[in-house]
């Protein structure tokens, strides 16, 4: 939303002013720290495309016989890892290993996860509507 400049203890402090999507929440970040709290700049659109690629690469998908969980694990670390890449990968396998076994519950909401921040992140990235890049993914993974 903006940069604004706050006093905080006696000295001017600058702070990132964001709304979270989908609340009417918005929070502060000093400006300063940004990159240490994970906060980045959108994918570029030039990037897109490299997404797109890694959701269609399903020959480095390897179906694997750890358990439920210590995937779960894995799957949480790339997405808090912030790299939309590595988000998609997350989208990618959960897909692909969906098409294989049912999934455990906490694996269906990561899945969720992965998919609306993707949306989230390439509608903006892109900008074109949610809903154009929900059909573009849909596209994508039912190949």
């Amino acid at each position: 939303m903006g940069v604004e400049a706050r006093e905080v203890s006696g000295t001017q402090k600058y702070f990132y002013i964001l709304k979270i999507l989908d609340t009417e929440a918005t929070i502060m970040v000093p400006v300063d720290t940004a990159s240490t709290v994970g906060l980045r700049k959108i994918v570029k659109k030039s990037q897109v495309p490299k997404v797109y690629e890694i959701l269609k690469d399903r020959k480095d998908v390897v179906l694997d016989n750890q358990t439920w969980n210590r995937r779960y694990r894995e799957y949480t670390d790339k997405i808090k890892s912030g790299c939309v890449m590595e988000v998609a990968r997350v989208l990618r396998d959960l897909y692909v290993l969906k098409l294989d076994k049912e999934l455990s519950f906490g694996e269906r909401r990561m899945l969720d996860t992965a998919k609306n921040l993707l949306v989230k992140e390439l509608s903006i990235a892109k900008n074109i509507k949610e809903e154009k890049v929900e059909e573009e993914l849909s596209r994508i993974m039912q190949r």
